[in-house]
């Protein structure tokens, strides 16, 4: 049976990849911009449309400023994108927003932004893939009704091709993205020469009326209209999802890594915003109507229009009107339509890339659990990929694949990351600017730190504007999952921090020295402390014939750590390293065992394995996993002796379970 799974496994995602391969696994920019500017260049699909059904709520006149809304939110990228070139210099390790905000605002405003971006993350999966099976269904109308079980489809579909390496991903979702570019491109440029000439048409819906909400007959007038045009704008900015993407993936890129990121960074500025504001502009020339309630609020010669009509998304719309009186004119706009609705699938990706590096960095730190931390054997964060997925489908499943009720919940997690990364690069230029340097470096450290000032102070009002346009509709939730993830990481961290101080050595490297040997035995290391230091003792009072320990090398920088630390407490034991090139734990052990069996058949193999006693269930989830795989495998090898040396964390204290049978059991007074 294991064989099966193992060969379904290879057949998904494909042969295991050497740890030394990794730097094959790099991106070029042609690769990285569909990769990372997948979400951004996404939201041209959608963050029109919000715009312009957020100022058809005050009438079809209120939609005539959707351009300078457009231009808005084209500026507040122009600067974020600024300020990200200057980040992804700065801090090239991959950190991004998280690195900025812990290093130079503390590490709960460092948590503050993970938990905001990993919120947003889950909703970028969601809100796109929800977006891209509401095309399908406009497209094809057998797929209505069904857009729920399509888009669980699909984000299953995306994991698997993750699973297999970034690498891989990119190059099969390179060729749509720059297809969707293309289309978008060409269908914006016809648009402008036709509007030029004179022969520009008028979308079918313009013949339509729409009837302003209560509240908003007079329009854009007064503070309910400016507020109005606030949240249009607030909801335009969804656009600038995905940018916080690259500044995370800087090590996913080919050297020099920092400045393919920011020239990415660039490429992905100049076309999001091109798009964004071409679509607004077109669609205010054809007379084009979207509205959230077409049978109500679109009236055709006075008369609702009612629950058969179909109300096609904007590019749907102008890529009809654009396209109409062209041979294949039709096809153009099924054309159209099919690369629109693969790249807001496909959007999800940027967010299948960042979720993981940032889990990995946020386990490595302690914030969330070390499994996030590891890479599998595709060379990918296969454990981070695979709780993006389960999270998003939550998400799908409880909204319905309704983009309309998850796009409330969008931006808010990415803007509070943009405002506090942006101040966080204004202590960082600050610092700097304290350390002697040539007056030419001063200026421009001080350039950067007016750049990134600005940025703070946009992104901020966009935060402020967000907030309160969007709490009542939405934002709310996402501010609560924000706090819930923003807990468990502080609860998740001071865990690990009680354990590393329980665990850490202090008189007990003697312990190792205690008795001779009398049997054949193998001590399994991962870290040099006290359980380990048990783990010899009880191995050396066994009496070995042989006794040795035995690590796994996984990552160089750690096992060297190992051994110098090993070599400076002069411990009794050799310490032996099993090459991992596939960074598997479980496998090189077996090996090694079971060669010792062959050599010598009547031999007993003793491991002794160090293994945590918690006291809650859910500490369980963040220890003991390795163990317990290599536990089972062991078992059923004949000839070895599995030991488990059990350290007992403070947790565990009156845990065991009989307690309350003693005192029920022991005559009172005893």
């Amino acid at each position: 049976m294991p064989d099966i799974g193992d060969a379904a496994k290879r057949l998904l995602l494909g042969r295991p990849v050497r740890s030394d391969r990794l730097a094959h696994t790099l991106l070029s920019k042609r690769i990285a911009l569909p990769i990372f500017a997948s979400d951004a260049l996404s939201s041209v699909a959608y963050a029109p449309d919000e715009i312009l059904l957020t100022l058809a709520i005050a009438g079809v006149a209120a939609t005539t400023v959707s351009p300078w809304v457009g231009l808005a939110v084209a500026f507040v990228m122009g600067t974020v994108i600024v300020s990200y070139r200057q980040l992804v210099h700065a801090y090239p390790s991959g950190g991004g927003n998280f690195e900025v905000a812990t290093v130079n605002l503390g590490a709960k405003a460092g948590t503050t932004v993970a938990s905001a971006l990993l919120v947003d993350y889950v909703l970028t999966v969601a809100v796109s893939i929800s977006s891209g099976a509401q095309y399908a269904a406009s497209a094809i109308p057998a797929v209505r009704g069904h857009e729920v079980p399509l888009a669980v489809g699909l984000v299953i579909l995306l994991t698997l091709a993750n699973l297999r390496g970034v690498r891989e991903s990119g190059n099969a979702f390179a060729a749509p993205v720059y297809l969707y570019m293309l289309a978008i491109g060409v269908t914006a440029i016809i648009g402008f020469v036709r509007y030029a000439m004179g022969s520009l048409p008028m979308a079918a819906s313009s013949a339509l009326t729409v009837v302003p909400s209560p509240g908003f007959d007079q329009g854009l007038a007064g503070v309910a209209g400016t507020f109005l045009v606030l949240r249009a704008f607030a909801s335009g900015s969804s656009a600038l999802t995905g940018v916080e993407a690259i500044a995370n993936g800087v090590p996913a890129f080919r050297k020099p890594k920092a400045q393919n990121a920011a020239t990415t960074l660039a490429l992905l500025g100049i076309i999001s915003a091109s798009f964004v504001i071409s679509i607004l502009v077109l669609a205010r020339a054809t007379g084009l109507r979207y509205v959230e309630d077409p049978a109500r609020q679109l009236l055709k010669n006075g008369v609702p229009v009612g629950d058969t009509y179909v109300q096609h998304p904007v590019i749907g719309q102008l890529t009809e009107t654009i396209f109409r009186g062209f041979p294949g004119a039709t096809g153009a706009t099924v054309a159209v339509s099919i690369v629109t609705g693969i790249i807001l699938v496909l959007a999800a990706n940027t967010a299948f890339n960042g979720f993981p590096v940032l889990g990995s960095i946020l386990a490595r730190d302690g914030y969330l659990p070390r499994q996030l931390h590891t890479r599998g054997d595709r060379l990918a964060f296969s454990n981070g990929i695979l709780a993006l997925a389960a999270a998003a489908i939550a998400l799908i499943v409880v909204f319905d694949a309704q983009v309309t009720r998850l796009i409330q919940l969008y931006i808010v997690g990415v803007f509070v990351s943009f405002t506090l990364s942006q101040l966080g690069m204004v202590r960082h230029w600050t610092r700097r600017l304290r350390t002697p340097a040539d007056e030419q470096e001063h200026r421009q450290m001080r350039r950067s730190r007016i750049t990134n000032a600005a940025g703070f102070l946009l992104t901020a009002t966009v935060l402020l504007v967000v907030l309160v346009t969007k709490f009542v509709h939405g934002a709310w939730i996402a501010i609560l999952a924000m706090a819930v993830v923003f807990i468990l990481m502080q609860s998740i961290h001071r865990h690990y921090n009680s354990v590393r101080e329980e665990l850490a050595l202090g008189d007990d490297a003697e312990a190792a020295r205690a008795l001779p040997s009398r049997v054949h035995a193998i001590v399994l290391v991962s870290h040099l402390h006290r359980p380990t230091m048990r783990a010899i003792a009880y191995a050396r009072a066994s009496r070995p014939q042989v006794l040795e320990a035995v690590t796994v090398g996984v990552d160089p920088d750690d096992v060297a750590a190992l051994q110098s630390e090993w070599e400076s407490l002069n411990l009794p034991v050799s310490l032996k390293v099993l090459d991992s090139p596939f960074r598997e734990i479980t496998r090189p052990i077996l090996t090694y065992v079971r060669s010792i069996r062959r050599e010598s058949p009547r031999d007993l193999v003793v491991v002794y394995i160090p293994e945590y006693v918690v006291g809650h269930w859910w500490e369980q989830l963040l220890h003991n996993q390795s163990a317990l795989r290599l536990k089972g495998r062991l078992l059923f090898t004949p000839g070895v002796v599995v030991a488990s040396v059990p350290w007992q964390l403070a947790s565990s204290e009156g845990q065991t379970g009989l307690e309350d049978h003693v005192r029920g059991t022991v005559p009172r007074g005893l």
